[in-house]
């Protein structure tokens, strides 16, 4: 068909508004995937206490979502993040994160109830998946209540260098549950360096090597790794100016060895 110069006119002027609105999509999810540090209620639920008990999710790849499980799972990595459940309207579903406290990876794949109530009531809360196939379910559960924080550093849509500590946050052979001051740091979720916190530096006249050193001007998080006094020590709760080893820090800071 020949095309008049009206029509090509036309033609042009639609093309540019479909190129135009294109890019307005691309720039918007390029800001959506921008990284940002929340406060959350952290809870964790697991095979006693799914509802029906197992690892169903709501949200499975193979129904079409954009997630990676089929059934709640993972170890924690950036490639294989755990499954946590929220409501999809707080935090769409597929969307990563990461959480210092427990030193790994999260993705969105299943529905929370109470999560949902709390996003109504603008409380910001995420469910994490705990595990706990085969395992005594008293243990599961308290070890859930044990892990959870009323209020905790949550990264939404991280880089992919965090450190992550794969081991169980349930161990249903021995029934244990996972205790995150052990971490020291690790290699980064993707590959990456292990963030400055969580690496010793060279030096120190103990057994071991320091970590940074302890900064009273620094705010730190559960997992934050210090040296003061030529020792070491792990975060264990939220905390700044709380002098490592003084008597108001036996709730605060760990100490995890001499350097």
């Amino acid at each position: 068909m020949r095309l008049t110069k009206r029509w090509f006119a036309m033609l042009v002027a639609a093309l540019v508004t479909v190129a135009t609105a294109a890019l307005g999509l691309l720039a918007t999810s390029a800001t959506a995937q921008a990284s940002t540090t929340q406060n959350y209620y952290v809870t964790l639920y697991g095979w006693p206490d799914n509802s029906p008990p197992g690892n169903d999710i709501a949200y499975p790849a193979n129904g079409g979502y954009p997630t990676i499980h089929n059934a709640a799972g993972g170890t924690g990595t950036y490639s294989n993040p755990i499954t946590y459940a929220t409501d999809k309207s707080e935090l769409a579903i597929g969307t990563k994160v990461y959480y210092p406290y427990l030193h790994r990876y999260f993705i969105m794949e299943d529905d929370c109830v109470e999560c949902d109530s709390d996003w109504n009531n603008g409380i910001r809360h995420i469910d994490l998946w705990i595990g706990g196939q085969n395992g005594n379910s008293n243990d599961v559960i308290n070890c859930e209540d044990n892990l959870t924080q009323n209020s905790a550093s949550v990264i939404v849509n991280p880089p992919n260098n965090e450190p992550v500590d794969t081991t169980p946050l349930f161990n249903s052979s021995t029934n244990t549950c996972y205790d995150p001051s052990s971490f020291n740091g690790g290699g980064g979720g993707g590959g990456g360096s292990p963030s400055p916190s969580a690496s010793p530096t060279g030096g120190g006249g103990g057994g071991g090597s320091c970590y940074t050193a302890w900064n009273p001007n620094t705010s730190y998080v559960p997992g934050n790794n210090v040296s003061y006094n030529s020792e070491n020590y792990t975060a264990i709760y939220y905390s700044t100016d709380v002098t490592p080893g003084s008597a108001i820090a036996w709730n605060i800071w760990k100490p995890v060895g001499s350097c």
